[in-house]
C-alpha cells in the first residue's frame, strides 16, 4: 500500500529535507545506483509531507479536501495539475479531482474541455487565453456545489453507451435534464471525449432550433460554463439560421425580456416554463432579414400567439 503523507511543522520537514540532500552528496560518489535510489526515497516522502502540510490539517485533512480548499483560493484561475499534486501530497490526485467533479458537484473544468469551449465561442472567462490551456490545467468555475451532479453523471453514463450520434447523445442528455443547468464536461463525456462535442451543442441551438442557451448566449444568469436546454421543443425552422452574435445582440438591446408581456428569466417557474426567443417584425417568408433592426426579443408564449394571429389573418 502506498504510503500515505503526513502533515507536520513546516520547518521540521524542511530541515530534514536539507539534511538528506547534503547527506546525499556521498551517495553520488558511490558506484552504486539502488544505493541511490534508496536515499531519495524519504526525500520524495518528505516532499510530500511539506506538500500537504502546507494547508493545515484543522483547514482540509485529506488530500481531496486540500485540492478543494486550494481551487476555491483561487477560483476562475487557471492552476496547474503540478499544484494539485503538491497540496494533495499523493499521487493519485486526478482521481480526487474526479471525484470532485463526478461525486461531489464542483464545476472543474480540465484545459481540453476549455479549448474545446472556445473555438465555439462558449468559453466563459475572457482573463484567460483558453487556446493555451493543456490536459493538466483545472479552471474552478464556480465557488458552489452542485448536489445534483452525481444523478446527473451516472446518466451521462447511461446515455455515453447508447448506440446513438454524438449530437443525439448530447441531445438525449440535456432534454433529460430540461430546465437545469449541465456542465461542458458532462456533455463532453457524454460524448464520449468527442473533440466535436462543443460544436454539436451549437448546431443543436443555430441549425437544429432547439433552445440550448449559455452566460453568452442568453441567459447571462447562468453560472459560468453551463448549458441548459430551457425547453422541450424546436423553435420555427426560419428563425434557426440567426446567426448567435446577432442573437446576443437583440437579447442585450432588449434587456433580456419580452418585448410584448415583459416576461424574463427572473420569472421562471417550472409551473410556467417559458424561454426567450426572437421574432421578425417582418416575415422571413416576406422577405424579412436576420438583422438586428428586423428582430425583437419574445417569450415563446407571445411568440406562438402572434404567429397564430398572423396565420390566422393570412386564412381570412
Amino acid at each position: 500500500m502506498p504510503r500515505r503523507s503526513r502533515q507536520g511543522a513546516l520547518e521540521t520537514f524542511r530541515k530534514q529535507l536539507v539534511d538528506l540532500l547534503v547527506n546525499f552528496k556521498a551517495e553520488l560518489r558511490s558506484p552504486h545506483l539502488r544505493g541511490k535510489v534508496l536515499a531519495l526515497i524519504p526525500v520524495f516522502h518528505l516532499l510530500r509531507d511539506l506538500g500537504s502540510s502546507l494547508i493545515p490539517g484543522k483547514q482540509a485533512a485529506s488530500a481531496r479536501s486540500r485540492i478543494l480548499f486550494y481551487l476555491r483560493k483561487y477560483p476562475k484561475t487557471v492552476i496547474k495539475g503540478d499544484e494539485l499534486m503538491v497540496v494533495a501530497g499523493i499521487n493519485d490526485w486526478p482521481r480526487r479531482v474526479r471525484e470532485l467533479r463526478v461525486e461531489l458537484g464542483w464545476s472543474i473544468i480540465n484545459g481540453i474541455t476549455a479549448k474545446e469551449m472556445h473555438e465555439e465561442e462558449e468559453f466563459p472567462l475572457p482573463s484567460v487565453d483558453a487556446t493555451q490551456l493543456g490536459p493538466d490545467d483545472y479552471i474552478l468555475l464556480n465557488q458552489e456545489e452542485d448536489r445534483e451532479a452525481a444523478h446527473r453523471w451516472n446518466l451521462a453514463n447511461e446515455v455515453r453507451k447508447l448506440r446513438l450520434s454524438v449530437r443525439d447523445k448530447i441531445l438525449a442528455f440535456l432534454r433529460a435534464n430540461i430546465g437545469r443547468p449541465v456542465t461542458g464536461e458532462e456533455l463532453r463525456y457524454v460524448a464520449n471525449d468527442r473533440t466535436e462535442w462543443a460544436r454539436r451543442v451549437r448546431e443543436l441551438r443555430t441549425e437544429q432550433g432547439w433552445p440550448v442557451v449559455t452566460q453568452n448566449t442568453g441567459r447571462p444568469d447562468l453560472p459560468v460554463g453551463s448549458y441548459v436546454l430551457e425547453l422541450d421543443r424546436q423553435g420555427p425552422v426560419h428563425d434557426r439560421a440567426i446567426p448567435d452574435s446577432v442573437r446576443r445582440e437583440v437579447l442585450r438591446r432588449n434587456s433580456y425580456q419580452c418585448k410584448s408581456c415583459d416576461w424574463n428569466h427572473n420569472l421562471w417557474n417550472r409551473s410556467d416554463p417559458r424561454h426567450l426567443e426572437l421574432h421578425h417584425k417582418t416575415h422571413h417568408a416576406k422577405g424579412g432579414k436576420n438583422t438586428t433592426d428586423n428582430l425583437i426579443t419574445l417569450c415563446n408564449v407571445c411568440h406562438d400567439r402572434i404567429h397564430k394571429m398572423d396565420n390566422e389573418s393570412n386564412l381570412s
